[in-house]
């Protein structure tokens, strides 16, 4: 379950990529590079705009609902306490330090 609202998140991603680059800004922006100039001979001006506009607020709707629904039901919670890797490793033994015996200074003649 959680592989196909994933799915459906990126999908939903990459659709909203798609709709918000195809708006026609002030100077055109990239909409005549991805088509969007045309959409207008096929809805009329006014009714594209308003398609593209209504779609862009569905879409990020969906892509909001949808992070919050894997983020609430699939994540695990903060509740649960989870050992990271580091934290699994048993402490290292300590080696026991050699005593180095004190130097004696030769005897003197």
């Amino acid at each position: 379950m959680y592989t196909i609202t994933l799915f459906i998140e990126i999908v939903i991603s990459v659709l909203l990529v798609i709709v918000v680059l195809m708006q026609s800004s002030k100077g055109g922006g990239l909409a005549g590079s991805f088509g969007g100039s045309n959409i207008g001979a096929v809805f009329g001006v006014r009714r594209a705009s308003d398609f593209l506009s209504k779609a862009t607020t569905y879409l990020a709707g969906a892509f909001l609902v949808l992070a919050f629904v894997i983020n609430f039901l699939f994540l695990p919670r903060s509740g649960q306490q989870q050992q990271s890797v580091i934290q699994s490793v048993p402490p290292a033994q300590t080696v026991p330090s050699t005593e180095i015996p004190e130097a004696t200074p030769p005897p003197q003649e």
